[in-house]
């Protein structure tokens, strides 16, 4: 199956209330997990391993890591953690199996919001919102009396100012490492400058002036940050923050409750959240809004497919929100969005868009990944840059039959 394009259906909070508890039944069945590695997804992971029998591996590199593991017969996975985007492949794959049956018999609890339909059936169970968005060091901007940013033209010259009076190390972060992070630093600029990815549903349109306005943006902002931003990916950015090093960063709201954590962090309480700045005025803010959540492999048996998926409900619960409210934005009852949330739910507020998972922009993602650093870099100007893109993008797309 081709999946061209699915929509996001999520709420921003769902209130509720709870309290911790162990897993509610005896799994006696080995449940085998690949998911990405970040704070909400080990809550997850921890309450599901309560249940028993449970081996959870958390992963950064889970995307180029699932295609390959849910394709063996039997799958070397039972549950993926997946968004928008890296759920098209397994999808196209047919790696991954419907769940109305699943959710008929033990998804009770879930809300409508949850259930990610793709032609009409249940594919994942989306359990949080994620979305890049503004994080930025209160007391640098209080100190030298600077308004927060809202747009980039301001960050811009936020961190002019910063870089000229020695205010911080570096004063910008971002998430620029060569491959998917950098192809995503792209499309969040596009789209921030109006830009559509597509004509006529498949024919690739980035080489224009919202590409060369993306290029040019990104350009600018590294000349202040670390100098080896095309290995930065969230992870990086998030310790960058931990130890000082920098002021501002457009970084993934899932990555707030690290800047808390006494454990890791020397900047407890000193990093606030704001939407994500505006690229053009009139556009929404340059970004994408995103959900994360659990699929099933098809090639398991029935009855591993009904161990594996009331394993991930109970990681996916409300005590389990309770115990880790700050992890995420959640899309499960108990959560009550606090002072971390705000810089998600004032983008999303802003009219952001979804990220456009389909097909073809996945194979896009892929040529964006493999070519921006190039004009970053100066081998290659903008013009040459795009039509790069553009010449990937169509032998990829010949190849997978979309052209």
């Amino acid at each position: 199956m081709k999946l061209r394009s699915f929509a996001l259906a999520a709420a921003m909070a769902v209130i509720g209330t709870g309290a911790y508890a162990d897993c509610a039944f005896e799994n006696t069945t080995t449940v085998k997990s690949l998911t990405a590695g970040f704070e909400a997804w080990k809550a997850v992971t921890d309450a599901m391993a309560e249940c028993g029998n449970v081996e959870a591996e958390l992963d950064q590199e889970f995307r180029q890591k699932q295609p390959e593991a849910f394709a063996a017969n039997p799958s070397l996975y039972h549950i993926g953690g997946v968004a928008n985007s890296t759920m098209v492949p397994l999808l196209n794959a047919g790696t991954i199996r419907p769940l109305d049956d699943l959710v008929a018999q033990y998804g009770q609890d879930l809300s409508p919001n949850q259930l990610i339909r793709v032609d009409g059936q249940i594919y994942a169970i989306a359990m949080m919102v994620n979305a890049q968005h503004l994080m930025y060091r209160a007391d640098i901007l209080a100190e030298h009396n600077l308004d927060v940013p809202t747009t980039w033209d301001e960050v811009l010259e936020t961190a002019e100012y910063l870089r000229s009076v020695d205010a911080v190390e570096y004063p910008l972060g971002a998430t620029m490492k060569t491959g998917w992070n950098l192809a995503q630093d792209f499309v969040n600029m596009y789209l921030g400058h109006g830009g559509t990815f597509f004509v006529n549903g498949v024919e690739p349109n980035v080489n224009n002036e919202a590409g060369m306005g993306a290029l040019e943006m990104m350009k600018a902002m590294t000349a202040y940050m670390d100098p080896e931003y095309l290995v930065s990916d969230s992870t990086y950015v998030q310790q960058q923050f931990q130890q000082g090093k920098i002021a501002m960063a457009n970084l993934w709201a899932s990555r707030a409750g690290a800047m808390d954590d006494a454990a890791e962090s020397s900047v407890v309480g000193l990093v606030e959240m704001a939407a994500a700045p505006v690229a053009v005025a009139g556009q929404a803010p340059a970004s994408t809004l995103w959900w994360d959540g659990i699929v099933i492999a098809s090639n398991i048996s029935d009855e591993e497919a009904a161990a594996a998926f009331q394993v991930a409900l109970e990681g996916m619960d409300s005590d389990m929100v309770q115990a880790n409210n700050d992890a995420a934005v959640w899309l499960i009852d108990g959560y009550t969005p606090g002072r971390l949330a705000q810089g998600a739910i004032a983008t999303a507020v802003a009219g952001t868009p979804p990220y456009p998972a389909s097909t073809q922009m996945g194979l896009m993602h892929t040529a964006l990944g493999n070519n921006v650093a190039d004009f970053l870099t100066g081998a290659k100007d903008a013009t040459a840059t795009l039509e790069a893109i553009e010449a990937d993008y169509m032998t990829a797309a010949k190849e997978a039959g979309l052209l």
